[in-house]
């Protein structure tokens, strides 16, 4: 890619090839609250296969769908492709920087931040260090739409067909 990502929109190809290539989530800001948007992005992900480490200080030693909740990414003891931040947006600088630090040990290639957050200047932090961002935009419903399941909920997807789509 040239220039300067298009942070308004992004390539399905580019979606597709994010959620076929990450598999392991540290998602920041995850709540055992199961009404939350966070915990049900979660379990959703978890249903499709991703293994999604819940992180959040506030719930640290927790566990939330059989995931011990950890209170920094730096204290999540395995590798992880994907940091997921469910933050509000003037908090996701923060989350990007430790995620920044942390890329090279933790093997962190992708930096989402969820519906509604954007921090244009960490995105640009993160970039310059290599790694890809996706704002405003959740995996949860990307994967849905992707797959062809939000017809399934009434939802027009734009796409008719009989099968069942694929992600990978």
């Amino acid at each position: 890619m040239t220039g300067l990502p298009d942070h308004d929109h992004y390539p399905d190809q580019l979606i597709r090839d994010i959620l076929r290539r990450c598999r392991v989530i540290a998602m920041v800001g995850v709540s055992a609250n199961w009404v939350r948007p966070s915990n049900f992005a979660m379990k959703y992900l978890q249903a499709k296969g991703f293994r999604v480490i819940p992180v959040n200080p506030a719930e640290d030693g927790a566990t939330v769908h059989g995931e011990r909740v950890h209170g920094s990414l730096a204290s999540v003891p395995v590798a992880f492709d994907m940091v997921d931040i469910f933050r509000r947006s003037a908090a996701a600088g923060e989350a990007v920087d430790q995620a920044i630090a942390l890329a090279p040990a933790k093997g962190i290639a992708v930096i989402w931040m969820q519906l509604g957050v954007r921090d244009d200047a960490a995105a640009a932090r993160a970039e310059a260090a290599g790694l890809t961002v996706i704002m405003n935009r959740c995996p949860k419903i990307e994967y849905g739409r992707l797959a062809g399941e939000l017809s399934w909920s009434g939802v027009n997807s734009g796409i008719i067909t009989a099968k069942r789509l694929r992600i990978g």
